[in-house]
């Protein structure tokens, strides 16, 4: 008598959506209605067969109704990403005339040549390119890919940056773990590989900086703050403390553009404070660079009886997940309390989140209730963001990051 076989057979393939077989391929169908560009793996339900990692694909609601275009990856934490939404048509060609408005947007309508030669260009989710962030400083481009759909058309796209913009050169950046998750191979793009411009020099309101593309942050430069650095050289007044100042933009905007003439800038990443002297030197103005935490250097002020005019508050991200949101809370907390301290009565502080999970109203809260522990007072003068180059889509409000909080501390 044979013996049974107890091996758990593959259940048989789901039959596909009715009217499926007349959608344009290849096509995702979602589970569940969401307006948001990214869409997790229990919202998707069926994919024809042919849909390939990093493919542009019709995207269809649980109804069988044409809902958009996006790109898919089924090995990605986020597999389908909507790049846009209707029931027309959408194609390859579709994607280029999306990132030609992205660039007409900060030419021709915000015109950011006439002040500068560092922007951004492109803006990932805010101009329906998720994954594809371009930052342009003077003839390079910095370009930093978070999706395997942005990778496999940079080569296409690239030539149309640079005739667009008249730039000659490019940086590309994939973070490792990115490259992991999202499956993209370096190797696949030879102009990842080549050895890109080590620097560039840029002009920012009559303030210049080196953009070091090899040790700096981000895409090399925090561009996003350009209007709130010319902001601080009107307001910026007497004894000037710029702390956790990066490159030294906050600094310099006192220095070079208000005219303050006792101006301290404090960071603990040695290369930026080195990178910060050589901009100083670029301007040739003296400011006091300290090298040294936050923290510890901010207390020791305040034991010293050490207070200034205009303080600048601009820490890097300090909520990186949601499972660290709690503790970088505290450091806001306790980062905004030392701060103000410091602050003369009547002087100018201003106070700068970057991190998206920090809602506005929250950290505007955070920010007050600092000053009320101190028995102290606000009187709120503005409350900023980065610059129009930095848009936000009303589908994805978490990407409203940057807040910044203009206060007399009274």
């Amino acid at each position: 008598m044979p013996r049974p076989d107890y091996r758990r057979s593959s259940p048989p393939p789901k039959p596909p959506p009715p009217g499926s077989e007349d959608w344009p391929r290849p096509w995702a169908q979602m589970k569940y209605h969401s307006y948001h560009p990214a869409v997790y793996p229990n919202m998707v339900g069926m994919v024809s067969s042919d849909a390939g990692a990093g493919d542009l694909v019709s995207i269809f609601d649980k109804e069988g109704r044409r809902f958009g275009a996006g790109y898919y990856n089924p090995r990605a934490r986020v597999p389908l990403r909507v790049l846009h939404h209707g029931d027309e048509d959408f194609t390859e060609d579709s994607l280029d005339d999306l990132l030609r408005q992205a660039i007409r947007l900060r030419k021709n309508i915000i015109k950011l040549d006439a002040d500068t030669e560092a922007y951004r260009v492109v803006h990932s989710d805010a101009d329906d390119l998720s994954g594809l962030v371009v930052d342009r400083y003077a003839d390079t481009l910095s370009i930093d890919i978070t999706t395997l759909g942005a990778w496999r058309r940079i080569q296409r796209w690239l030539p149309i940056l640079h005739e667009e913009l008249g730039t000659t050169q490019q940086v590309i950046r994939v973070d490792p773990d990115i490259a992991l998750i999202e499956q993209i191979r370096i190797g696949d793009v030879p102009e990842a590989t080549q050895p890109g411009p080590r620097s560039v020099k840029i002009r920012e309101h009559d303030v210049r900086y080196v953009v070091n593309f090899e040790a700096g942050h981000k895409t090399g430069f925090f561009c996003d703050q350009r209007d709130n650095r010319l902001k601080l050289g009107r307001l910026a007044h007497g004894r000037v403390l710029d702390l956790c100042t990066y490159t030294g933009g906050f600094a310099l905007s006192a220095k070079v553009l208000a005219k303050c003439e006792d101006v301290t800038g404090v960071d603990l990443d040695e290369k930026a404070i080195a990178q910060a002297k050589q901009n100083a030197n670029l301007n040739q103005v003296r400011v006091d660079w300290v090298h040294a935490d936050a923290f510890t250097w901010g207390r020791q002020m305040q034991r010293n009886g050490q207070s200034w005019d205009t303080l600048v508050l601009d820490p890097p991200k300090l909520i990186h997940h949601r499972d660290n949101q709690e503790e970088g809370i505290f450091k806001y907390r306790d980062l905004n309390s030392l701060a103000l301290q410091l602050v003369k009565p009547g002087g100018l502080f201003v106070s700068c989140s970057c991190s998206g999970l920090l809602g506005v109203d929250d950290f505007e809260q955070l920010v007050i209730g600092a000053a009320h522990r101190q028995n102290r007072k606000l009187q709120i003068l503005d409350r900023t963001g980065p610059g129009l180059d930095h848009p936000v889509m009303s589908n994805c409000p978490e990407s409203r990051y940057l807040k910044v909080l203009w206060a007399r501390v009274i």
